[in-house]
């Protein structure tokens, strides 16, 4: 059975900016060895720009954050990723009446998921910042499905009030685009960065 294995240019340690958990655990997946430095910049969304730029711009913002702090052989993610639907981003609900709004507008339409990702080389400070963006397609939702899901408490910590890795995924009819940049962090794309710019082997073993 073939598996996945991660070369890492000596001495390099790779930090990812974020506390998410889904972060986290996609990282595991391809075996990359890393450590978890949660940024503390305060994030800023009321600015009038794209909201590609939006989560572009604090993406580099969270990983320029946490590499003050880091070794000079410090490689930093740092990811941020929104729900927008006509033009508007949907950030975390603010409460249960929130999320079932925000659901409410979703059901039986078509909305964008927007994660901005850099990767940032603490040594000499070189910096890649990309947007990816998943078209999301939503079912018509039930009233009584909104309901019970929001009973759950799931959508209440997740931006646009649902996560597709868990019982929100049973709304999603289908996407266009990578599952893993819903999910909060575009892998293919982090993949090409990681090997193409930063001289990180993924290498495929039988």
């Amino acid at each position: 059975m073939g598996k996945c294995m991660v070369r890492l240019p000596r001495n390099l340690q790779i930090v990812l900016a974020s506390g998410s958990p889904r972060r986290r655990e996609i990282l595991e997946q391809i075996g990359l060895p890393f450590t978890v430095i949660p940024s503390q910049a305060e994030e800023d969304m009321s600015r009038e720009i794209s909201p590609s730029l939006v989560v572009q711009s604090l993406s580099l913002l969270k990983a320029a954050d946490v590499a003050k702090s880091q070794p000079e052989n410090a490689l930093i993610i740092g990811a941020d990723t929104v729900v927008v639907f006509e033009d508007e981003i949907l950030t975390k609900p603010k409460d249960v009446e929130d999320a079932k709004a925000m659901l409410r507008r979703l059901s039986g339409n078509c909305h964008s998921v927007l994660t901005g990702l850099t990767v940032l080389r603490r040594w000499d400070g070189k910096s890649i910042s990309v947007t990816e963006e998943t078209k999301v397609y939503f079912k018509k939702l039930s009233e009584q499905e909104i309901e019970s899901y929001v009973s759950t408490k799931e959508p209440l910590d997740k931006a646009g009030s649902y996560g597709i890795q868990g019982l929100g995924g049973l709304f999603v009819e289908k996407i266009d685009g990578d599952y893993y940049n819903v999910v909060g962090l575009p892998l293919s794309k982090l993949g090409k960065i990681l090997q193409e710019e930063f001289e990180i082997e993924i290498i495929w073993e039988e």
